[in-house]
């Protein structure tokens, strides 16, 4: 069975702890090094044209995987550091994203939700 979130957050937590790291993560550091991995990811998309981003070869794709691996751990390390629920404001975001983009007004469109 894969990890959960907790399971996750628990391990990160004694990562940091067994390499006294947790006086470094705060949550100001901890979204900078966030918006670096972000970075990180998009270089690998960066000249890419819309079909190849979809057709990465094996080692771009495995490093892409670790990239997206690293924002996500991030992530979750800054929830935990601000005691966000990250499962719960992700499932109200999403409610809140249907209620401003009511499927049956913007199917097919790009249009941001004040523009349509």
């Amino acid at each position: 069975m894969p990890p959960t979130l907790t399971d996750l957050t628990t391990a990160l937590q004694t990562f940091a702890k067994d390499r006294d790291w947790d006086q470094f993560h705060s949550p100001k550091n901890l979204s900078m090094a966030l918006a670096g991995e972000v970075g990180e990811l998009i270089e690998h998309f960066q000249w890419k044209t819309e079909p190849d981003s979809y057709n990465l070869d094996p080692e771009e794709r495995a490093k892409v995987e670790e990239e997206i691996a690293d924002v996500l751990l991030y992530l979750l390390r800054l929830s935990d550091k601000l005691d966000i629920d990250l499962l719960a404001v992700a499932e109200a975001k999403l409610q809140k994203n249907a209620e401003k983009y009511p499927a049956d007004r913007v199917r097919g469109s790009s249009k941001k939700y004040n523009q349509y």
